[in-house]
């Protein structure tokens, strides 16, 4: 690696066998043990489906991930975005070394520090002021050092009423909070996170946000992050890397890559028909989709380009497995950057192990032309979460008529066509 190259990935690939734990039958065992005996390739690595999905495979191997080759420079921050599913939080699980790839290898050079899931490595019993130790021995470091940075810690996480107490009685917020500010103050040499700005209020976002650019611009040190929030990704990296089932789609500066995400065919989905997926993919033992969708209200064929002089019906179709005759459903409507144009629900009598449809309509002359997202959700009569799904559908609202006029466009989240009075 060069002098100033601190991670590389060589022809990574990961390969996963659906169903089972552990990685596979005897005979599969025995196979693969046979054939490196002869010094033959594993012959589990040629067959395999790609990640998609939203189709159904005909193999029992499935490549989470395959041949992804990229380098990271010091202090740079290199975003990863792509679809639920695409293989951002396999990829990451392999750079954190909590998971091997099934090929190729990750070079790197100095310490790894991870923060991939809510509160990874803490241990519930203890308090927080505990982990900030036990994470901080984790990540190679002396007692000495932890000491002599744990006040800046516990101020940054805003936790320091609660940082003697064990962490298992912590909100999602709290922990997410103080595990950041472990990751970010024990000055690793690069930093992987993955999400974390999905949670905690918008204050600790900001200062997120504002530590992440110190790391990289002050400090000089590499950020390798993962998230949604196209805003975040586009303001804080400096080079971006789009997976699609597994692969690479694209990379660039962030603006260029995060536009031909979204321009591609790789992110719409108007419409989802649930039948043939996974269990876990079309919910939990409260609620079942059956399908989603996302349709011209204004004309004959639903599947019509969705202009802004149209209605639009958002339909959920759903089966209740919960014993209560009431439930309250709502979503909420996302422009592809994160900010939340609107929310809506109700709740709703749906009998209980029987489908039920519910439309909502938007009106017309309404919505900007943009990319949306409809983030919904179920909650119990006495509002206990019992599903949510952040990436439901995606859609396109077009400007038919500006476009053809080459017009740039109009200003604003939502453009309603109001009434103005003239007065002389």
């Amino acid at each position: 690696m060069g002098n100033d190259i601190i991670l590389k990935a060589e022809n990574v690939s990961k390969q996963y066998r659906l169903g089972l734990i552990g990685t596979g039958t005897i005979s599969h065992d025995l196979n693969r043990w046979w054939s490196r005996l002869r010094g033959k390739e594993d012959p589990y690595l040629k067959v395999g489906d790609v990640n998609d999905r939203s189709t159904k495979g005909s193999s029992d191997y499935v490549w989470a991930l395959q041949d992804i080759n990229f380098e990271v420079k010091r202090g740079e921050v290199l975003g990863i975005i792509g679809k639920n599913g695409a293989g951002k939080s396999t990829l990451l699980k392999i750079l954190s070394k909590v998971t091997g790839p099934t090929t190729g290898e990750i070079k790197t050079k100095g310490r790894i520090a991870s923060l991939l899931e809510v509160g990874t490595g803490f241990h519930p019993e203890m308090t927080g002021r505990e982990n900030i130790y036990l994470n901080g021995a984790i990540l190679g470091m002396t007692k000495a050092e932890i000491s002599s940075k744990i006040d800046e810690i516990i101020d940054f996480s805003g936790c320091q009423r609660y940082i003697d107490t064990p962490v298992k009685r912590y909100s999602s917020g709290m922990t997410v909070r103080l595990a950041f500010a472990v990751a970010a103050f024990l000055e690793p040499e690069i930093l992987v996170i993955d999400e974390v700005l999905a949670v905690g209020d918008a204050e600790f976002q900001k200062k997120a946000i504002g530590k992440m650019q110190d790391i990289s611009k002050g400090e000089g040190r590499t950020v390798l992050f993962v998230s949604h929030n196209m805003a975040a990704i586009e303001t804080l990296c400096t080079r971006v890397i789009v997976l699609k089932d597994g692969c690479v789609f694209t990379e660039g500066n962030p603006t260029q890559a995060i536009n031909e995400y979204l321009n591609s065919s790789v992110y719409s989905m108007r419409s989802v028909d649930f039948k043939d997926a996974e269990a876990g993919e079309k919910g939990n033992e409260f609620i079942e989709l059956i399908e989603a969708s996302v349709d011209n209200a204004s004309l004959d064929n639903k599947e019509a380009v969705l202009d802004v002089t149209s209605a639009i019906n958002v339909r959920f179709k759903f089966k209740n497995l919960t014993k209560s005759e009431t439930i309250s459903i709502g979503y909420d409507l996302k422009t592809i950057k994160g900010d939340i144009v609107f929310g809506s629900g109700n709740k709703f009598p749906c009998n209980i192990n029987k489908e039920t449809e519910l439309i909502c309509h938007i009106p017309a002359n309404f919505l900007n032309d943009d990319i949306y997202q409809i983030h919904v959700y179920f909650h119990s009569n006495d509002m206990q979460a019992l599903y949510s799904n952040s990436e439901l559908l995606t859609f396109e609202v077009k400007d038919v008529k500006r476009e053809s006029n080459y017009l740039g466009k109009v200003n604003g989240i939502i453009r309603p066509k109001l009434e103005w009075t003239i007065n002389h």
